[in-house]
This record gives structure tokens, sequence and C-alpha cells, in this order.
């Protein structure tokens, strides 16, 4: 591309950014494509569009934002972005036009569903949605969330089975073993500084190996997730871990989820679609309950993790909170707070909770779907947890 190309190509692009007001200053006729992509921009980001979040684009010029009222021109508005921009910007203008125009009510017709490209974010929206969707709409909005969840577990799935079953294996490793039960891989690498030369051979001093095989549970799991609004990512991803921790059979996994009102959906876990349609994202928050009814729901604390995953703005008794977490604590059991589960960055949370939780050995981070693996492995084997350098609330 020419010096003359590329300066043409960034005023191009301005010109899309700006909008084409009279004082955008680029002067920047478009022609073909551009034409639609910049009708596409404006019905989002025009003058008077509101204060989403997206690209902001200038006013002027009589240009204002609208996609129309009805379900129709809206679903043509998302053929159209689907056509002309990568699904990861289709995503974020999608959530734009939620946010800008006022657009959920839509989302309640299948029309709709049926153009819109699914992400985590569209599935948090639905299911804020659930209890006012007609029965015509429901089952393409299943379709929709079983789509985004089809592809976590895709990404997901298999290296949080393998990631735990190291962990498993490790957490259950014994240093007397018996004769039969002797890993000898590790053993020798172990004493290899006793290699006595002249014999040829290892003397060990110390033997590690394995517990006796067994089928039955050796790790119980309860993840404990806030179903608040701000919440709505947080709980998709721990639908799908709760799904999968569920199909290994040496991890038994309760999965419940509250607001002001605490609901266990552990029978629901084979589906991970039913657990999120049996949600209600919205609502206040007691995080004292939830932990309340999880800790009389502890047969054997020494070999339980509980995980916590909420923003920690408690509406229930904080003292009482706390104490029920110190003495979860204290009977064994490993405590795991993780201020949000998802890739948005870092979430907003309450701090004095968080410096509290941190007090009594239990930091709270937030963590990424990719990086959940590593802190259960870690919870597993009672080591030091993986928290991210940026942890917020560490």
């Amino acid at each position: 591309m020419t010096t003359h190309d590329a300066a043409d190509e960034r005023l191009r692009r301005w010109r899309l950014v700006l909008g084409g007001d009279s004082a955008d200053g680029t002067g920047r006729a478009l022609t073909g494509q551009d034409v639609a992509m910049d009708g596409a921009l404006t019905a989002l980001y025009g003058g008077g569009g509101g204060s989403g979040t997206g690209t902001s684009r200038k006013g002027g010029g009589g240009r204002s934002a609208g996609l129309g009222a009805s379900a129709p021109s809206v679903a043509r508005w998302l053929g159209d972005i689907r056509t002309y921009f990568p699904s990861t910007v289709v995503q974020v203008m999608q959530r734009d036009a939620i946010q800008r125009l006022g657009l959920s009510a839509l989302l309640l017709e299948p029309e709709m569903l049926e153009a819109v490209e699914p992400d985590v974010h569209l599935v948090g929206t639905l299911l804020s949605l659930n209890k006012a969707m007609p029965e015509t709409t429901k089952e393409t909005a299943r379709a929709v969330v079983r789509k985004v969840v089809a592809d976590i577990e895709k990404r997901l799935a298999t290296r949080t089975r393998a990631t735990l079953t190291g962990a498993l294996d490790r957490s259950a490793r014994i240093n007397r073993p018996r004769h039969r039960d002797i890993d000898w891989d590790r053993t020798i690498r172990a004493n290899l500084r006793n290699y006595l030369p002249e014999y040829g051979t290892v003397v060990p001093e110390r033997l590690i190996g394995y517990g006796r095989a067994s089928q039955s549970v050796k790790k119980e799991v309860v993840l404990c997730i806030d179903q608040s609004g701000s919440m709505a990512a947080s709980v998709v991803y721990a639908s799908v871990f709760g799904a999968v921790l569920a199909s290994m059979r040496s991890i038994s996994t309760r999965l419940v989820v509250f607001d002001t009102a605490v609901v266990d959906l552990t029978d629901q876990l084979d589906d991970p679609v039913d657990v999120l349609f049996g949600t209600q994202l919205g609502g206040g928050t007691d995080i004292n309950r939830a932990l309340a009814y999880c800790q009389s729901q502890i047969t054997r604390p020494a070999d339980t993790v509980v995980v916590l995953i909420s923003d920690l703005y408690e509406g229930g008794i904080r003292d009482e909170m706390l104490k029920r977490v110190a003495a979860m604590k204290a009977s064994g059991v490993q405590f795991v707070a993780l201020l949000a589960l998802s890739d948005e960055g870092a979430p907003a949370y309450d701090r004095d909770h968080a410096a509290a939780l941190a007090a009594l050995g239990a930091p709270a981070f937030a963590c990424t779907p990719d990086l959940f693996p590593e802190v259960m492995a870690a919870a597993i084997e009672k080591r030091p947890l993986p928290i991210p350098d940026t942890a917020t609330g560490a």
C-alpha cells in the first residue's frame, strides 16, 4: 500500500468514526459499501442516541440514532452489521444497541433472536428477560443460549477435566504406600541424590505413591453464585463449569444461586442450559443466607471446596457472613472467593468486604474462565491459589 493509499484509508476510517458532520474535518465522501456501513453506524451511534458505552460519533446535521420500533427493522440492521463487521465488533454493537436504544423488549420476539450474534452478554440479557418471555420465544431463546454454552464447553471442558484429574491424583498421593501402590517414577526422581554408583542403584529414603484406586468421591465442590444483575457473565460461565465438574465421578458438585433467596440447582447440572433458565438475574443480595445454606450441606469439610462468586455487595448480615467463612475455613474447608468469573476485566466490588475476607485468609479476586481450572486445582491440592498480579481484592 502506497503512502497515499494509507493516508486515504486513515481518512476513510476517521470519516466512518466521526459520522460525517460538517465539522468533522475530513471532507471525505463515502461510496459503495461504505455508505451502507455508515448507515448502520449512524442508526446506533448517531447524535441523540443515548449514553451507551460503545464507539462515539458526533451528532449534528439532523442525524439521529434510531432503529425503528419494530423487530423486522432491527433484524435487518442486525443482518447488515453481520455483513459489514467482524463478529467481535458485531457483539459490541449489539450490546450497545440494547443499552442505548432500549431494545431489550424486542429480544422477546423470535425473528429478533434468529438474527442476533450469540455471545455471553446476550445470554445474560435473555436470562434477565426470562420471566417476561412469551412461550413462542422460549425455544428460540434456548437455542441461542445452547449455542453459547456449547461454544464455552468446547473451549474449556477438556482442559478443566484434565487439570482437575491431575490435581485429584496428586492430592491422593501418600508417602507411606504399600508396595503395589508405589509410584516408582516419582520415587526414583525424588531420591536421585541417594544414587550409589558402586551398586548402580538408588536407595530411596522416601517412597511416593498413590492411594488405592477407588471410584468413590474424592472431593466435594460447592459453587455459590450471586445472580444479581451485574453478575450475568459469571453466572453463565459458572453454570458451564458446574456441569463439567458434575460430569467427573470423583467430584461431587453442588450448584447454588442466590439473590435475597437461595435456590439449589444441583439436580439440573446435567444440562447447563436448564441451570441458566433456572436463575433469575437481578434483585438484591444476601450472601450470608447463601453461605448458611452451603455450610449446612457440607459433610466432609476437609475434602470440600466452597467457591463463592460474588461482587460482595452484601445486603444481609455482614458480620454473620464473615463468621461463616471463618468457621468453614477452621473446619478444613478450602474457601475461594471470586469477584467475577468472566473475561470482562476488573469488576466493581465491595472493597471493605474483600479486605475482610483477605484478613481471614480468603483473598477475593477476579478470575478469567481460562484461569479457573488452575484455581480449582490449587484449592483441591490445598496449595496457594494462582491469584493474578492484577487482582484487586487480594
